[in-house]
């Protein structure tokens, strides 16, 4: 989704010849033996996947996309990866550098049509503005031409009608794509772990205490002209819901988009989090809202309420919660949130910027 903010970003691969979206919330659908042999049909994006059996060489863009098929056991499955680079300390830090040392990447930023049937594939797992796009000639069709199946990230199937993404709630798309790649790498059972270890944290955030007033949260991805920020169908909503607050776009029918400065100035966050990537830094984006008109004199600006992750933890991907626990904690320690029993699972980086502001 990166590399290209300021314009738009997301996610999500479709199925098989996919190109259009589903309009309508797909329950979880996989089907396949116990063992992982056999024909696996899976819904993507409104459309069914057929495989002859577990796909065997993946091809996967996108360091959430990579962490989706890492926690459904597929590390084994992947040929090659690609956009991984920035989020190898996250994901080594979740998987270990072991697992993760094994994945070839063979391109830094977004791949080529010609660059990922040079590694044949059998499938390639992406999405809309996570490497899919017509603009950069990369599409499920062109794939499909070339023998090449494709699945999507949920969180990026597009609204129908509309180059908008998402269609169903963001805890609901990773639970989709796990246990969809579970069975298409065939580890169905690792990724019903996966799914259940979800469904007991959230269970925790959704009993901790609850404040009195939820502070409103800002995504700032980047910014220069615009805000690139995330609407309500971005992972970052329902991240910021469990965590006890209020996302100042969630009246933005999108995932990742932009907004103006006005929108940011009627907001009047109590909180801003940032997504940590190469492109904009962590000081940069201090240093716009410090300066900026609209921004300087905040409370939030001036008490400097951040809360800086990893890309991965933004978009969808099994790392989700983490942000969530990390963001619950967060509001606790500037007092915008009751003291909880939540706790973080997952040790940030030692060097990530803004590190000791998360709780």
């Amino acid at each position: 989704m990166k590399f290209r903010k300021l314009a738009a970003a997301g996610t999500g691969l479709a199925a098989i010849v996919v190109l259009g979206a589903c309009s309508t919330p797909q329950a979880p659908s996989a089907s396949g033996s116990a063992a992982g042999t056999g024909p696996i049909t899976v819904t993507n994006c409104g459309k069914e996947l057929k495989l002859d059996g577990p796909a065997k060489k993946l091809f996967v863009n996108d360091g959430n996309i990579v962490s989706l098929v890492l926690a459904a056991g597929g590390v084994d499955n992947i040929t090659a990866v690609s956009s991984m680079n920035r989020d190898k300390p996250i994901l080594e830090a979740k998987y270990g550098a072991e697992v993760v040392g094994k994945l070839k990447e063979v391109n830094d930023n977004y791949p080529t049509l010609e660059g990922v049937i040079a590694q044949s594939p059998d499938l390639m797992v992406a999405g809309w503005n996570y490497g899919f796009s017509e603009e950069k000639n990369l599409t499920p069709d062109l794939l499909k031409e070339k023998g090449i199946n494709s699945y999507l990230l949920t969180e990026s199937c597009r609204q129908e009608g509309t180059a908008k993404r998402g269609v169903v709630d963001p805890w609901e798309a990773v639970t989709t794509d796990v246990t969809n790649l579970g069975a298409i790498t065939g580890h169905p059972d690792v990724a019903a772990k996966v799914v259940e270890d979800q469904k007991t944290r959230l269970a925790d955030l959704d009993s901790a205490p609850k404040p009195e007033k939820k502070p409103v949260v800002f995504v700032f991805d980047s910014a220069k002209d615009t805000i690139f920020t995330s609407g309500f169908f971005g992972a970052p909503n329902a991240i910021i819901e469990k965590a006890g607050g209020t996302n100042a776009t969630a009246d933005v029918q999108d995932t990742w988009t932009t907004v103006s400065w006005e929108k940011l100035a009627t907001a009047k966050p109590d909180v801003f989090v940032f997504v940590d990537y190469p492109g904009q830094t962590y000081q940069e984006k201090v240093d716009i809202l410090k300066s900026h008109s609209v921004t300087k004199d905040f409370p939030a600006i001036k008490e400097e309420r951040f809360v800086n992750l990893p890309y991965a933890l933004w978009t969808e991907s099994p790392l989700n919660i983490d942000a969530a626990e990390y963001l619950r904690k967060a509001l606790e320690k500037y007092n915008l949130a009751p003291a909880s029993k939540v706790s973080t699972k997952l040790e940030m980086p030692a060097d990530l910027p803004g590190r000791e502001k998360l709780g």
